[in-house]
């Protein structure tokens, strides 16, 4: 299941970053319901999602079930996504999602099965949380993106 996950995200890596910068940047940026993120700041949420996933998938490997757990709205309203310029956002989210793909390939397969606790009453193996990660990116990212 992880090479197939890792076949998908390189995929998107190759994939997603030309269909949004071909976007136009103030449609990109607009709020449809001012309760509800713009592509933008979904774009904002998958670089946080990295960020934290990024913390589980190295963490877990030698820490005893750490706790790495994050207030996404809080995480987006502080990061002022839409106050960035598209491009460098875009750039960010691919070379940090290279990353991660990289770091997967080589992280011992033994240790796939370390686990991690989220916040919530489960502990969730690497394994899952990779695969979960790539889930949630392309969930959003069809949000934001026709691919």
């Amino acid at each position: 299941m992880v090479q197939e996950k890792l076949n998908r995200l390189q995929y998107l890596i190759d994939v997603i970053p030309s269909k949004l910068n071909a976007t136009n940047d103030e449609a990109f940026k607009t709020k449809l319901n001012p309760n509800k993120w713009s592509k933008q700041e979904i774009l904002g949420h998958l670089i946080d999602s990295a960020t934290n996933n990024h913390q589980r998938f190295v963490r877990s490997q030698f820490e005893s079930i750490p706790l790495i757990s994050y207030d996404q709205d809080g995480w987006n309203k502080h990061s002022y996504y839409n106050k960035f310029e598209k491009a460098q956002l875009v750039e960010f989210w691919k070379v940090y999602n290279r990353h991660i793909l990289e770091l997967l390939k080589i992280i011992p397969e033994e240790h796939l099965t370390k686990k991690c606790n989220t916040g919530g009453t489960e502990n969730y193996t690497i394994e899952f949380l990779f695969n979960d990660y790539v889930e949630h990116m392309e969930y959003h990212l069809k949000q934001i993106a026709e691919f």
